[in-house]
């Protein structure tokens, strides 16, 4: 676990092309990647979840 890789949000914002606004929007509709919070209550976004939920995403649209 040690090797995974962990994207902060702005990374994650910019490789998805949406504002933050409309990121928290989409997790309040439950929908969105898994987000882990630190203790120092920054959030963070691991690398497999992001591309397991781009997948969903482009499998759903098809």
């Amino acid at each position: 676990m040690a090797n995974t890789k962990m994207l902060k949000l702005p990374e994650v914002l910019e490789e998805i092309g949406v504002s933050r606004a409309a990121f928290y929007r989409m997790r309040a509709r439950g929908q969105g990647p898994k987000l882990l919070k630190l203790p120092n209550g920054q959030l963070r976004v691991r690398r497999r979840d992001l591309d397991a939920w781009l997948s969903h995403c482009e499998e759903n649209a098809a």
